[in-house]
């Protein structure tokens, strides 16, 4: 029987708000309800007035902290341990709401049958927190763990798991959604295939597995609990790679572990390449140019962008924008082609080299600035536009040529450039390369990790932010303008122009830029180590980004490390200039000021930063290069590499010369190893040490390689490089070619690690892009017969050949004096002059 305690309402209104929509599905929000309860309150005569009894089932009589809840909202109820004595019929008087703790009783699936309206305690308990009105569905309403949750479900072949799924998200005030749309909240999903899923993707969506319906049910009776908890509803998001089997083809052994536990840890797993149970291969395009064949043609074949891009989303990317297709370049075939002619002629030979070279370096007769005039005030100049955007091909060099002929009154264009205007423009197209890096860093970086609309969230707080990027917007500013500047000077250039001035003029910038970024570049350089170790999602955006040509596969690290490098770069650029400025110049006391003002930019820069150890080793190669140049100590050099050789050549020195190479961060010092030369002479005070076993040939910077040639390994010609080097006071290029000697360093790494720091020193990202496979014979270089007697015997008369002058008083001779020959006999000759 009913408690004899029940309480009518009489004529008062029903506090009992309908907030479900017309098709019955949701639980709509407490906003709809307030506006109801206000037109109730508006229009007195709109809403009829019903008679609400609350009806507690069982246990829910007896919870004490459910009784005051009612009492709190002013909420009349009655108590029973029998529903079947509780029927209001058809009664259009009033209206029965039961309140039940179990939604698996008896009592709930009679009362369900009989579509009577049944909520939960937490219901009621909720509206009491709230100081609302109670609210419930047309549909049992147990709590409001998923109030205002629209859900959408995807994957599922078993019907009786999604019913199930379904009527719990009901009972817990969600709205189910049959099609995706903007009003999905979230995807709950059984696997990662579908259209669904790929729109929740590119929306940023959450996509969750079932185990969060049936997670936060088991938590019902959490009054405080919400279902869109983010700590709660991370717990059960579908990873990427659920479902999917990936192999990985093309990588390193060290980046392919790291892949496969990636793999792991995000869903997926992972096999052999070629196993039948795997549904995608990720490629490495840079070095895969073959594919084996495939069992399945299911199969999807992806570059490595489709996996970092799937952990950055956080969600499996679309295999139709990545699919792997295999690169060919024409460009590149007409190179080779062009590099395997031969000419019989010596001269023909000589000339097919030069034009080779310039193929190589990819250089034609027009430079990007005109070449300096002999009056400034010529009629005919080329517009800035048009010398900045000339393309390499014939038909507009040769519009470009017809376009700028000068009238008959004009000043002929001088056709050798001076070496102070050749170091300026290197100054300016290094300028304007690390310009193209700064804005690399902001836009591929720095502008996107800054972004609020990200798919997934943010991937940094914005003081990691702040401690990785620092003043890089500053510098790019700066250096903007002085790119600017030196692109104006070059346009009109006379041997007048100031280039020393363009530096002073930000001098101040330069001064506050600097230093707060080049302090604190190591703890730059840690926060990217740590957050890439402790978030995956930005491990994966820097992979993706630093695949992408403009990073040219380096790290972002390595790309942030080019302001720490380029102020002792530009002060050795200036000086060089000066060295080809005349004394009569004005600029040359300028440039010697901008030098300074460089000078006091880097004072600002703390001296722990300096490399005590690489500075010994500097000290190391001084002393063991006799004639080594005073200037290769500075604090902002280091010793990278040193390479035993064989010169191929007759640059730099003799063919045949045992070569050691000194690569630096900025330089390259080329020393050859000494002749034995028999002394005749003692020094009467001896020797402290014992003398240099090298002899100092060239100490060249960096900025002069033009291009790296990796020397394909033919029968006449084994493991060579060489190098096309453009210094400032040539016309041509230089061919400098060497054979590595000794196993303790790979022709291939050699190579690289030359390319990294030339591209550092000249400021380009695209380091690998410098080398280039090449065919020996169209070079004209060989290591055939280096080792047989001859070719010894004719080196070693070249080497121990030793030019004497004697004075007389009566005579002038010039004694020859050779210590090899091809018998046991020694021979002196004298030449008299």
């Amino acid at each position: 029987m009913a408690d004899s305690s029940m309480v009518t309402l009489g004529t008062a209104r029903s506090l009992l708000l309908d907030s479900s929509v017309c098709d019955s599905r949701i639980v709509e929000t407490t906003k709809d309800q307030a506006f109801l309860a206000m037109t109730c309150e508006d229009g007195e005569d709109m809403l009829p007035k019903v008679e609400t009894r609350v009806v507690l089932v069982g246990e829910a009589g007896r919870n004490g902290a459910l009784l005051k809840a009612l009492q709190d909202i002013n909420t009349p109820f009655l108590k029973t341990d029998n529903v079947q004595d509780i029927e209001d019929g058809d009664s259009t008087d009033f209206e029965t709401v039961f309140i039940l703790t179990d939604f698996n009783s008896p009592d709930y699936t009679y009362l369900y049958k009989h579509d009577n309206r049944i909520v939960g305690p937490p219901v009621v308990l909720h509206c009491a927190a709230k100081e609302e009105p109670l609210h419930f569905s047309c549909r049992p309403l147990y709590c409001t763990a998923m109030l205002n949750l629209s859900l959408c479900f995807t994957g599922f072949k078993n019907k009786g798991e999604m019913k199930n799924l379904v009527n719990l998200v009901h009972h817990m005030g969600g709205i189910i959604r049959k099609d995706f749309s903007t009003k999905v909240t979230h995807v709950v999903a059984k696997s990662t295939h579908g259209e669904k899923y790929r729109v929740a993707v590119c929306m940023g969506t959450p996509i969750l597995s079932p185990a969060w319906i049936q997670k936060a049910w088991e938590r019902r009776d959490d009054v405080h609990f919400h279902a869109n908890d983010e700590e709660f509803r991370t717990e059960f998001k579908v990873p990427p790679f659920q479902n999917c089997t990936l192999s990985f083809l093309g990588f390193s052994e060290e980046e392919k572990a790291n892949m496969e536990e990636r793999t792991l840890k995000h869903g997926g797993r992972f096999a052999a390449v070629g196993d039948d149970q795997c549904t995608h291969v990720v490629v490495e395009e840079n070095s895969v140019k073959e594919l084996p064949v495939f069992p399945s043609t299911k199969l999807f074949v992806v570059k490595q962008e489709w996996f970092w891009g799937s952990i950055q989303m956080d969600g499996r990317a679309g295999e139709s924008m990545y699919l792997y297709e295999k690169n060919d370049s024409p460009a590149m075939k007409k190179a080779v082609s062009l590099l395997s002619l031969a000419t019989p002629s010596s001269n023909r030979k000589r000339r097919r080299l030069r034009e080779t070279l310039a193929q190589l370096t990819k250089e034609t007769e027009i430079s990007p600035f005109p070449p300096p005039r002999k009056r400034p005030s010529a009629e005919h100049s080329l517009s800035i536009g048009s010398l900045l955007d000339i393309s390499n091909t014939p038909e507009t060099c040769k519009a470009l040529i017809e376009s700028s002929k000068p009238s008959k009154s004009s000043t002929p264009v001088v056709s050798k450039q001076s070496a102070r205007w050749q170091v300026s423009k290197e100054l300016y197209q290094t300028e304007s390369n690390y310009v193209d890096i700064l804005n690399t860093i902001l836009q591929l970086f720095k502008h996107p990790l800054e972004k609020e609309s990200q798919v997934g969230g943010p991937i940094l707080a914005q003081e990691e932010m702040k401690t990785i990027f620092g003043s890089i917007p500053e510098i790019y500013e700066v250096h903007t303008r002085i790119k600017n500047d030196l692109e104006e000077l070059l346009t009109e250039w006379s041997e007048s122009r100031s280039v020393g001035n363009v530096i002073l003029k930000y001098s101040k910038e330069l001064v506050k830029a600097y230093p707060p970024f080049v302090n604190f570049f190591e703890m730059s350089k840690e926060t990217i180590v740590r957050c890439e170790k402790q978030k995956p999602r930005f491990h994966a955006f820097l992979k993706i980004n630093q695949a992408k040509p403009e990073c040219g596969r380096q790290t972002l690290v390595e790309l942030l490390i080019r302001p720490v490098q380029r102020l002792p770069s530009v002060a050795l650029l200036l000086n060089d200039i000066k060295k080809h400025t005349s004394d009569d110049n004005p600029d040359k006391i300028t440039l010697e000021r901008a030098i300074e003002s460089l000078k006091e930019v880097m004072t600002h820069i703390n001296e722990d930063k300096r490399k005590t150890e690489g500075q010994k080793q500097i000290f190391d190669v001084v002393y063991e290069v006799d004639g080594c140049p005073a200037n290769l100590l500075s604090s902002h050099r280091t010793l990278v590499h040193r390479v035993e050789t064989i010169a191929l050549g007759d640059e730099p020195c003799d063919r045949g010369e045992n070569v050691t190479l000194f690569l630096f961060n900025d330089c390259l010092e080329i020393a050859r190893k000494r002749h034995k030369v028999i002394n005749t002479f003692k020094s009467p005070l001896g020797q402290t040490r014992p003398p240099p076993p090298l002899k100092h040939i060239a100490l060249m910077p960096l900025s002069q390689i033009r291009r790296v040639l990796d020397l394909q390994d033919t029968e006449d010609c084994v493991n060579a490089f060489a190098l096309v080097v453009r210094p400032p006071t040539e016309q041509e290029n230089l061919l400098f070619s060497f054979q590595l000697t000794g196993e303790e360093m790979v022709k291939s790494d050699w190579l690289r690690t030359l390319c990294r720091h030339v591209a550092n020193t000249i400021c380009r990202a695209d380091a690998e892009d410098l080398i280039q496979c090449t065919d020996p014979d169209s070079l004209q270089v060989s290591t055939k017969d280096m080792d047989s007697t001859l070719s010894k015997a004719s080196r070693a008369i070249k080497k121990t050949s030793k030019k004497v002058i004697v004075n007389s008083h009566d005579c002038n001779c010039q004694l020859h004096v050779s210590d090899a020959c091809f018998a046991k006999n020694r021979a002196i000759f004298f030449i008299l002059n």
